[in-house]
């Protein structure tokens, strides 16, 4: 908006110069934290994009892979409002170290110790057999921290979405259902981080079950 110049040099009082320099501080400042916020996520989708060129999603249509965190990233900014730019980085990045030869080490030294605390909090040890894997997701869900249960969220999000549009090959109805059985599990324990989020989850789930043909008691 055009500042009305003529209306503020009437009002002029002792002070208003000052008032207006720390305005302009202000505006500066805010400008220059937008500018490394965008800088930050453009890094990091580069990143992602790299690291996971060569890969596909697991359904029948084989998307290319960066499709997932790229989800993650507008889920937590358009449905979570979501403006930390450590919250959405860690998501574009969050399957780097687990799914390709990134390590904690190159996370850090590209994005930083905040970017990579994240990062590790939601990073499965695939030297672990798979069925430990996702029950050490339901015990560790709780301690995750505030902005880990956030991309942690929008993760099941995600994929319950990609299930329901276009589950993996091979996968029976089965299979599909113990999946969003397992995904709720983990979800129930991080509930109060984005109600927003929380909701789309719900919604999806609900979905989910019901094209599966399970019907579930709500409570």
């Amino acid at each position: 908006m055009t500042p009305d110049f003529k209306a503020t040099h009437s009002s002029f009082h002792p002070g208003s110069d000052s008032m207006a320099r720390e305005a302009e501080q202000s505006q500066v400042a805010q400008s220059e934290a937008d500018e490394q916020m965008i800088g930050l996520v453009l890094k990091a989708s580069h990143f992602a994009a790299q690291k996971h060129k060569d890969q596909r999603r697991k359904g029948k249509d084989a998307a290319p892979y960066i499709n997932h965190p790229i989800d993650l990233a507008q889920l937590l900014w358009h449905t979570a409002q979501v403006r930390d730019p450590i919250v959405i980085a860690a998501a574009l990045l969050h399957d780097t170290v687990e799914d390709t030869d990134t390590t904690f080490d190159d996370i850090e030294r590209e994005f930083g110790s905040n970017v990579k605390a994240v990062v590790a909090e939601v990073t499965d040890d695939k030297s672990l057999p798979k069925t430990v894997r996702k029950q050490k997701q339901i015990d560790h869900a709780p301690h995750l921290s505030d902005r880990a249960r956030l991309v942690k969220l929008a993760d099941k999000i995600s994929n319950l979405k990609d299930i329901l549009r276009e589950p993996p090959a091979g996968w029976s109805v089965q299979r599909q259902y113990g999946y969003f059985q397992w995904a709720k599990a983990v979800v129930d324990p991080i509930r109060g981080c984005n109600s927003p989020l929380e909701s789309l989850f719900d919604e999806v789930y609900q979905q989910g079950v019901e094209h599966l043909g399970f019907h579930e008691h709500q409570t």
